[in-house]
Protein backbone atom coordinates (compact mmCIF):
# COMPACT_ATOMS: atom_id res chain seq x y z
CA UNK A 1 0.00 0.00 0.00
CA UNK A 2 1.45 3.64 -1.06
CA UNK A 3 1.75 6.02 2.21
CA UNK A 4 2.99 8.38 -0.10
CA UNK A 5 1.44 11.58 -0.84
CA UNK A 6 1.20 15.18 -2.31
CA UNK A 7 0.16 18.21 0.04
CA UNK A 8 -0.31 21.70 -0.97
CA UNK A 9 1.15 23.89 1.63
CA UNK A 10 1.13 27.80 2.13
CA UNK A 11 4.98 29.11 2.13
CA UNK A 12 4.83 32.36 3.30
CA UNK A 13 1.51 34.19 2.19
CA UNK A 14 1.18 34.53 -1.33
CA UNK A 15 3.27 31.33 -2.31
CA UNK A 16 2.00 28.05 -2.25
CA UNK A 17 3.89 24.62 -3.14
CA UNK A 18 3.57 21.15 -3.43
CA UNK A 19 5.61 18.86 -0.59
CA UNK A 20 6.25 15.60 -0.91
CA UNK A 21 4.51 13.78 2.68
CA UNK A 22 4.99 10.10 4.25
CA UNK A 23 1.79 9.27 5.94
CA UNK A 24 1.28 7.10 9.11
CA UNK A 25 0.32 3.73 8.58
CA UNK A 26 -3.38 3.43 9.13
CA UNK A 27 -4.31 1.95 12.44
CA UNK A 28 -7.68 0.64 13.62
CA UNK A 29 -10.55 2.55 13.23
CA UNK A 30 -8.55 4.65 10.37
CA UNK A 31 -9.19 4.92 6.91
CA UNK A 32 -6.75 5.59 4.05
CA UNK A 33 -8.34 8.02 1.87
CA UNK A 34 -7.49 8.48 -2.37
CA UNK A 35 -8.65 12.26 -3.27
CA UNK A 36 -10.45 12.68 -6.11
CA UNK A 37 -11.28 16.01 -5.80
CA UNK A 38 -11.37 19.25 -3.61
CA UNK A 39 -12.80 22.79 -3.21
CA UNK A 40 -11.46 25.93 -3.43
CA UNK A 41 -13.36 27.89 -0.59
CA UNK A 42 -12.53 31.13 -2.04
CA UNK A 43 -13.29 33.38 0.60
CA UNK A 44 -11.78 31.52 3.27
CA UNK A 45 -8.51 30.89 1.28
CA UNK A 46 -7.89 33.40 -0.49
CA UNK A 47 -7.98 35.81 2.89
CA UNK A 48 -5.61 32.76 4.33
CA UNK A 49 -3.40 32.78 1.14
CA UNK A 50 -2.67 36.30 1.60
CA UNK A 51 -2.28 36.20 5.60
CA UNK A 52 -5.08 37.92 6.38
CA UNK A 53 -6.29 35.83 9.57
CA UNK A 54 -5.85 38.19 12.56
CA UNK A 55 -3.79 36.85 15.64
CA UNK A 56 -6.35 36.89 17.93
CA UNK A 57 -8.41 34.34 15.32
CA UNK A 58 -5.87 32.27 14.70
CA UNK A 59 -7.09 29.15 17.25
CA UNK A 60 -10.61 29.86 16.17
CA UNK A 61 -9.73 29.49 12.11
CA UNK A 62 -8.13 26.03 12.68
CA UNK A 63 -9.46 24.16 10.10
CA UNK A 64 -10.11 20.10 11.56
CA UNK A 65 -6.65 18.77 10.02
CA UNK A 66 -4.41 21.99 9.69
CA UNK A 67 -0.72 21.76 9.91
CA UNK A 68 1.08 24.50 10.84
CA UNK A 69 0.18 27.61 11.88
CA UNK A 70 -0.96 31.33 10.48
CA UNK A 71 0.06 33.20 8.58
CA UNK A 72 2.86 30.07 7.42
CA UNK A 73 3.80 28.19 6.65
CA UNK A 74 0.32 26.11 7.36
CA UNK A 75 -1.58 23.47 5.36
CA UNK A 76 -5.19 24.70 5.29
CA UNK A 77 -8.52 23.63 3.61
CA UNK A 78 -11.33 21.52 4.15
CA UNK A 79 -13.36 20.26 1.15
CA UNK A 80 -11.50 17.03 0.27
CA UNK A 81 -13.82 13.77 -1.61
CA UNK A 82 -12.12 11.06 -1.99
CA UNK A 83 -12.17 7.33 -2.12
CA UNK A 84 -11.21 4.98 1.01
CA UNK A 85 -8.42 2.68 0.06
CA UNK A 86 -8.05 0.91 3.44
CA UNK A 87 -10.44 0.74 6.32
CA UNK A 88 -13.65 -0.51 7.90
CA UNK A 89 -15.29 -2.72 5.84
CA UNK A 90 -18.52 -0.58 5.78
CA UNK A 91 -16.23 2.14 3.84
CA UNK A 92 -13.99 0.46 1.75
CA UNK A 93 -13.99 1.39 -1.59
CA UNK A 94 -16.88 4.30 -0.55
CA UNK A 95 -16.46 8.15 -2.01
CA UNK A 96 -16.27 9.72 1.48
CA UNK A 97 -16.28 13.60 2.21
CA UNK A 98 -13.82 15.10 4.45
CA UNK A 99 -12.97 18.55 5.75
CA UNK A 100 -9.38 17.62 4.91
CA UNK A 101 -6.65 20.32 3.40
CA UNK A 102 -5.65 19.87 -0.37
CA UNK A 103 -3.62 16.39 -0.44
CA UNK A 104 -3.28 13.72 -3.02
CA UNK A 105 -4.06 11.10 0.13
CA UNK A 106 -4.67 11.47 3.89
CA UNK A 107 -5.46 9.23 7.08
CA UNK A 108 -7.99 10.07 9.03
CA UNK A 109 -10.25 8.19 11.53
CA UNK A 110 -13.31 6.56 9.94
CA UNK A 111 -14.88 8.45 12.07
CA UNK A 112 -13.95 12.18 10.47
CA UNK A 113 -15.28 11.23 7.05
CA UNK A 114 -18.88 11.14 5.72
CA UNK A 115 -20.10 8.29 3.23
CA UNK A 116 -21.73 10.83 -0.11
CA UNK A 117 -24.72 9.22 -0.71
CA UNK A 118 -25.28 7.07 -3.88
CA UNK A 119 -27.52 9.95 -5.71
CA UNK A 120 -24.44 12.60 -5.17
CA UNK A 121 -21.84 12.68 -7.92
CA UNK A 122 -18.17 12.63 -6.41
CA UNK A 123 -17.42 16.06 -8.38
CA UNK A 124 -20.49 17.92 -6.76
CA UNK A 125 -19.98 16.68 -3.00
CA UNK A 126 -17.30 19.14 -2.59
CA UNK A 127 -19.51 21.67 -2.05
CA UNK A 128 -20.19 19.75 1.05
CA UNK A 129 -18.72 21.98 3.48
CA UNK A 130 -20.23 25.06 2.32
CA UNK A 131 -23.65 23.80 2.34
CA UNK A 132 -23.48 23.09 5.78
CA UNK A 133 -22.58 26.45 6.55
CA UNK A 134 -25.76 27.40 4.47
CA UNK A 135 -27.45 24.91 6.64
CA UNK A 136 -26.18 26.56 10.14
CA UNK A 137 -27.42 29.84 8.54
CA UNK A 138 -30.83 29.03 8.12
CA UNK A 139 -30.95 27.23 11.27
CA UNK A 140 -29.70 30.69 12.31
CA UNK A 141 -32.02 32.41 10.49
CA UNK A 142 -35.31 30.69 10.69
CA UNK A 143 -37.02 31.68 7.85
CA UNK A 144 -41.06 31.51 7.98
CA UNK A 145 -43.88 30.85 5.49
CA UNK A 146 -44.51 34.45 3.07
CA UNK A 147 -40.94 35.82 4.76
CA UNK A 148 -39.37 38.58 2.56
CA UNK A 149 -35.71 37.79 1.58
CA UNK A 150 -32.93 38.64 0.17
CA UNK A 151 -29.68 37.29 0.22
CA UNK A 152 -26.64 39.83 -0.44
CA UNK A 153 -23.53 38.79 -1.98
CA UNK A 154 -23.29 36.01 -4.50
CA UNK A 155 -20.67 33.81 -3.24
CA UNK A 156 -20.37 30.11 -2.48
CA UNK A 157 -22.00 30.36 0.93
CA UNK A 158 -24.65 33.22 -0.74
CA UNK A 159 -25.29 30.95 -3.23
CA UNK A 160 -25.94 28.03 -1.28
CA UNK A 161 -27.88 30.09 1.21
CA UNK A 162 -30.07 31.25 -2.36
CA UNK A 163 -30.75 27.39 -3.37
CA UNK A 164 -31.88 26.40 -0.12
CA UNK A 165 -34.44 29.18 0.49
CA UNK A 166 -35.55 28.25 -2.98
CA UNK A 167 -36.75 25.11 -1.35
CA UNK A 168 -39.02 27.17 1.46
CA UNK A 169 -42.63 27.44 0.36
CA UNK A 170 -44.20 31.11 -0.34
CA UNK A 171 -41.26 32.95 0.17
CA UNK A 172 -40.05 35.83 -1.82
CA UNK A 173 -36.17 35.35 -2.40
CA UNK A 174 -33.73 37.57 -4.54
CA UNK A 175 -30.22 36.97 -4.65
CA UNK A 176 -28.43 40.72 -4.36
CA UNK A 177 -24.86 40.85 -6.10
CA UNK A 178 -22.95 43.95 -7.66
CA UNK A 179 -21.93 41.18 -10.65
CA UNK A 180 -24.84 40.74 -13.65
CA UNK A 181 -23.26 37.41 -14.77
CA UNK A 182 -24.89 36.31 -10.97
CA UNK A 183 -28.46 36.57 -12.78
CA UNK A 184 -27.88 33.54 -14.64
CA UNK A 185 -26.58 31.44 -11.47
CA UNK A 186 -30.17 32.64 -9.20
CA UNK A 187 -31.86 31.79 -12.09
CA UNK A 188 -30.00 28.17 -12.07
CA UNK A 189 -30.64 28.07 -8.50
CA UNK A 190 -34.57 28.69 -8.84
CA UNK A 191 -34.36 32.49 -6.80
CA UNK A 192 -34.51 35.91 -8.25
CA UNK A 193 -31.73 38.44 -8.97
CA UNK A 194 -31.22 41.80 -8.35
CA UNK A 195 -27.86 44.44 -8.82
CA UNK A 196 -27.70 46.25 -4.96
CA UNK A 197 -29.23 49.48 -6.49
CA UNK A 198 -31.93 47.42 -7.69
CA UNK A 199 -33.16 45.28 -4.97
CA UNK A 200 -36.85 44.98 -3.61
CA UNK A 201 -36.60 46.08 -0.19
CA UNK A 202 -39.42 45.46 3.21
CA UNK A 203 -37.19 42.26 3.80
CA UNK A 204 -38.48 40.34 6.82
CA UNK A 205 -34.54 38.88 6.39
CA UNK A 206 -31.38 39.46 4.94
CA UNK A 207 -28.99 37.16 4.69
CA UNK A 208 -25.66 38.89 4.43
CA UNK A 209 -22.31 37.04 2.42
CA UNK A 210 -20.85 39.90 0.66
CA UNK A 211 -17.68 40.21 2.97
CA UNK A 212 -18.24 43.98 2.68
CA UNK A 213 -19.07 46.87 4.13
CA UNK A 214 -21.04 48.41 1.74
CA UNK A 215 -22.78 45.11 1.57
CA UNK A 216 -23.99 44.98 5.12
CA UNK A 217 -25.10 48.54 5.01
CA UNK A 218 -27.10 47.82 1.72
CA UNK A 219 -28.67 44.58 3.87
CA UNK A 220 -29.69 47.00 7.09
CA UNK A 221 -31.31 49.28 4.33
CA UNK A 222 -33.53 46.75 2.83
CA UNK A 223 -34.97 45.46 5.92
CA UNK A 224 -38.89 46.45 6.84
CA UNK A 225 -39.15 47.24 10.39
CA UNK A 226 -38.02 44.69 13.07
CA UNK A 227 -35.83 42.44 10.37
CA UNK A 228 -32.91 40.88 10.83
CA UNK A 229 -29.90 40.62 9.18
CA UNK A 230 -27.78 37.39 9.50
CA UNK A 231 -24.02 37.82 8.98
CA UNK A 232 -22.06 35.14 7.48
CA UNK A 233 -19.18 37.08 6.20
CA UNK A 234 -15.68 36.33 7.40
CA UNK A 235 -13.90 39.85 7.37
CA UNK A 236 -10.41 38.80 8.70
CA UNK A 237 -8.39 41.81 9.64
CA UNK A 238 -10.74 44.36 8.02
CA UNK A 239 -12.29 46.90 9.97
CA UNK A 240 -16.21 47.57 9.31
CA UNK A 241 -17.85 50.79 9.47
CA UNK A 242 -21.87 50.71 9.53
CA UNK A 243 -24.72 53.38 9.55
CA UNK A 244 -25.93 52.16 13.07
CA UNK A 245 -26.45 56.08 14.01
CA UNK A 246 -29.77 56.59 11.38
CA UNK A 247 -32.87 54.68 11.05
CA UNK A 248 -31.20 51.61 12.79
CA UNK A 249 -32.44 52.29 16.21
CA UNK A 250 -36.09 53.26 15.56
CA UNK A 251 -36.75 50.69 12.68
CA UNK A 252 -35.47 47.73 15.98
CA UNK A 253 -33.12 46.18 13.50
CA UNK A 254 -31.52 43.12 14.42
CA UNK A 255 -27.88 42.13 13.15
CA UNK A 256 -26.93 38.29 14.32
CA UNK A 257 -23.96 36.60 13.71
CA UNK A 258 -23.91 32.88 12.30
CA UNK A 259 -20.59 30.99 12.30
CA UNK A 260 -20.23 27.21 11.20
CA UNK A 261 -17.96 26.23 13.90
CA UNK A 262 -20.92 25.68 16.20
CA UNK A 263 -23.88 23.84 15.48
CA UNK A 264 -27.03 26.74 15.54
CA UNK A 265 -28.65 26.65 19.09
CA UNK A 266 -31.68 26.63 17.03
CA UNK A 267 -31.85 23.62 15.03
CA UNK A 268 -33.75 20.73 16.63
CA UNK A 269 -32.52 19.97 20.06
CA UNK A 270 -29.39 16.97 20.21
CA UNK A 271 -28.63 17.67 16.50
CA UNK A 272 -24.92 16.95 16.08
CA UNK A 273 -21.92 17.88 13.62
CA UNK A 274 -22.37 14.55 12.01
CA UNK A 275 -25.82 15.16 11.36
CA UNK A 276 -25.60 18.38 9.93
CA UNK A 277 -22.74 17.43 7.71
CA UNK A 278 -24.73 14.26 6.62
CA UNK A 279 -28.15 16.63 5.81
CA UNK A 280 -25.93 18.66 3.41
CA UNK A 281 -24.94 15.97 1.36
CA UNK A 282 -28.22 14.75 0.84
CA UNK A 283 -29.24 18.37 -0.02
CA UNK A 284 -26.94 18.03 -3.21
CA UNK A 285 -29.03 15.29 -4.78
CA UNK A 286 -30.10 18.34 -6.54
CA UNK A 287 -28.25 19.03 -9.46
CA UNK A 288 -29.30 22.87 -9.53
CA UNK A 289 -25.71 23.44 -7.21
CA UNK A 290 -23.72 22.01 -10.16
CA UNK A 291 -23.94 26.02 -10.92
CA UNK A 292 -21.78 26.77 -7.37
CA UNK A 293 -18.93 24.97 -9.39
CA UNK A 294 -17.60 27.57 -11.83
CA UNK A 295 -13.87 26.27 -12.55
CA UNK A 296 -11.40 23.23 -12.22
CA UNK A 297 -7.68 22.71 -12.19
CA UNK A 298 -5.54 19.89 -11.93
CA UNK A 299 -4.20 19.53 -8.42
CA UNK A 300 -0.47 20.21 -9.69
CA UNK A 301 -1.48 23.50 -11.13
CA UNK A 302 -2.54 24.73 -7.54
CA UNK A 303 0.36 26.91 -6.44
CA UNK A 304 -0.59 29.00 -9.79
CA UNK A 305 -3.92 29.18 -9.12
CA UNK A 306 -4.68 29.94 -5.56
CA UNK A 307 -2.70 33.37 -6.30
CA UNK A 308 -4.83 34.01 -9.78
CA UNK A 309 -7.84 33.37 -7.23
CA UNK A 310 -6.56 35.59 -4.54
CA UNK A 311 -5.43 38.54 -7.28
CA UNK A 312 -9.78 37.71 -8.95
CA UNK A 313 -7.82 36.52 -12.11
CA UNK A 314 -10.48 33.98 -11.96
CA UNK A 315 -13.64 34.81 -11.37
CA UNK A 316 -16.38 32.74 -10.75
CA UNK A 317 -17.48 30.55 -7.48
CA UNK A 318 -16.54 27.55 -6.20
CA UNK A 319 -12.98 26.28 -8.09
CA UNK A 320 -12.71 22.46 -8.15
CA UNK A 321 -9.17 20.39 -7.90
CA UNK A 322 -8.96 17.43 -9.52
CA UNK A 323 -6.28 14.67 -7.97
CA UNK A 324 -4.60 12.18 -11.06
CA UNK A 325 -6.27 8.55 -10.96
CA UNK A 326 -2.77 6.76 -9.90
Amino acid sequence: MDLTARAFWLRSPGHGELRDVELPKPGDGDVLVRALYSGVSRGTETLVFRGGVPQSQHAAMRAPFQEGDFPAPVKYGYLSVGQVEQGPDELLGRTVFCLYPHQSRYVVPASAVTAVPDGVPAHRAVLAGTVETAVNALWDAGPQLGDRIAVVGGGMVGCSVAALLARHPGVRVQLVDADPERAATARALGVGFALPEDALGDCDLVVHASASEQGLARSLELLAPEGTVVELSWYGDRSVTLPLGEAFHSRRLTIRSSQVGTVSPRARTGRTYADRMALALDLLADPAFDALVTGESPFEDLPDVLPRLTRGELKGLCHRILYPAD
